[in-house]
């Protein structure tokens, strides 16, 4: 086997073992928390409202109460997350129903 082929095989496999341990460093750390239960809610609606936020921190505090369920919904992918929080309403918290169509 030519020596080049064999260190470029091998600069390879670093790069492709960095990138991965790369990846896996940015992971969310779960918190158990509400906080962190919100800021990962409010990431995935992309959303940095500081009034949404302290609403669903005042609904989780009613909702979740142990630190493993907490944790728990941290991990949800996305779309399970927001549609456990809205669920068929379509609508955060903090978000009054019928206040977009002037009810």
């Amino acid at each position: 086997m030519n020596k080049a082929a064999v260190i470029l095989g091998l600069l390879l496999g670093i790069g492709l073992a960095s990138c991965r341990l790369d990846g896996a460093s940015r992971r969310r750390q779960l918190t158990g928390t509400c906080e962190g239960a919100c800021d990962h809610y409010l990431a995935c609606k992309r959303s940095g409202d500081a009034v949404v936020r302290d609403a669903c921190i005042v609904e989780c505090r009613d909702t979740l109460q142990d630190v493993e369920s907490l944790r728990a919904f941290e991990t949800l992918e996305c779309k399970d997350t927001i549609e456990y929080v809205e669920g068929d309403s379509g609508r955060g918290p903090g978000q009054m129903v019928g206040a977009d169509r002037g009810e």
